[in-house]
C-alpha cells in the first residue's frame, strides 16, 4: 500500500521533509541558544557590583570595553587639548549638550571626556573652560556610541566644534592624533554650571525586545518543523487511502489515471465513446 513512497515524486517529496525538520530543529535550538546567551549575560551583570563601587583602573587595562568594563571608574593622566560640543543630549528630561574635552596622554593617543552636561544649545551657553596644565582624572568608562545610541546626532551639518556622535570614527577625521575607541564622563565636574552625566548602562545586559524576539523565533522554527511533519503524514495518509480505495475498487482506475496525453485516440483507450460504423 505504501509503495508509492518509492516513486520518484515521492522521492522529492521525502528527500524536502528530511532536509527541511533538521534544519527547522537547528534553526530554533540555535535562537534558543542565544537567547540563553542572552539570560546568562543578564544573570551575570545582575551579580556584578554596582561599577561606582569598584576601584578606579588605568584605562588601559579596561580596553576592549564590554559589559563587564562599561561603567568602571577609569584614570588617565594628560593635558587637555580640543574641545567639543554634543548637542541634543537630555538630562532629567531637559535638553542642554555635553561638554567634551580631549585629553592627550603621555603615549600620544587621546581620550575623550564628557566634562559635564549644560542646559541649552551650543553658542548660546558660556561654557567653562577645562583645566591646564597636566591633570589626572578618573570617570565612568563608557563604549563609543553607534548609530542606535540614544541623543546621537546622524544628520550631520554640525557646525565646527560640534559633534553628534561619541566615538572615535567621528573624532579621528577632526583631530591630528590617535583617539582611544572609548570615552570616560567625570562625576566630579568641579567648580561652575556643568552637571555630571550618569553612566549609561552597557548594551546588551538586559533582557530586552531582541532577546525576547530570539525566543519567539525559537518557536516558529519548532512550529514550521511540526508543521513540516504534520503535512507529510497528511499527504502520506491520502495518498494511501487512494490506494487502498483502487485496490476494493471503490473507485475506477480510470479516474485514479492520469490525463489522456495529447494526440491519443480516447477510443484506443476505451475511456472515449464509440462512433457507429457508417
Amino acid at each position: 500500500m505504501y509503495r508509492f513512497l518509492l516513486t520518484p515524486r515521492w522521492w522529492g517529496i521525502n528527500l524536502f521533509v528530511v532536509l527541511a525538520i533538521p534544519f527547522c530543529v537547528f534553526m530554533g535550538t540555535w535562537q534558543l541558544g542565544r537567547f540563553e546567551d542572552r539570560v546568562q549575560t543578564h544573570d551575570a551583570a545582575e551579580k556584578q557590583p554596582a561599577p561606582g563601587t569598584r576601584p578606579a583602573k588605568p584605562i588601559d587595562e579596561l580596553l576592549p570595553v564590554d559589559t563587564v568594563t562599561s561603567g568602571r571608574p577609569a584614570t588617565a593622566t594628560g593635558r587637555y587639548a580640543d574641545q567639543f560640543l554634543v548637542p541634543g543630549r537630555k538630562l532629567d528630561d531637559r535638553s542642554g549638550f555635553y561638554v567634551l574635552d580631549m585629553l592627550r596622554t603621555d603615549s600620544g593617543k587621546a581620550l575623550p571626556v564628557v566634562r559635564g552636561w549644560l542646559p541649552g544649545k551650543p553658542g548660546r551657553t558660556p561654557v567653562p573652560a577645562a583645566p591646564t596644565g597636566k591633570v589626572t582624572v578618573t570617570g565612568d568608562l563608557q563604549a563609543s556610541e553607534n548609530a542606535g545610541t540614544t541623543g546621537v546626532e546622524t544628520t550631520g551639518g554640525l557646525p565646527d566644534g560640534q559633534l553628534g556622535m561619541i566615538s572615535a570614527a567621528s573624532l579621528i577625521n577632526l583631530v591630528p592624533y590617535d583617539v582611544y575607541d572609548a570615552w570616560v564622563t567625570l562625576q566630579d565636574t568641579g567648580a561652575g554650571e556643568l552637571r555630571p552625566v550618569p553612566a549609561a548602562a552597557a548594551q546588551g545586559t538586559g533582557l530586552d525586545l531582541k532577546a525576547f524576539q530570539n525566543l519567539g523565533y525559537t518557536g516558529e522554527w519548532f512550529v514550521f518543523a511540526g508543521f513540516v511533519l504534520f503535512m507529510w503524514f497528511r499527504l502520506v495518509r491520502r495518498e494511501a487511502e487512494a490506494a487502498r480505495d483502487l485496490q476494493l475498487g471503490l473507485v475506477e482506475e480510470a479516474a485514479a489515471a492520469p490525463e489522456t496525453e495529447p494526440g491519443k485516440d480516447p477510443v484506443s483507450t476505451g475511456t472515449g465513446t464509440g462512433t457507429g460504423a457508417a
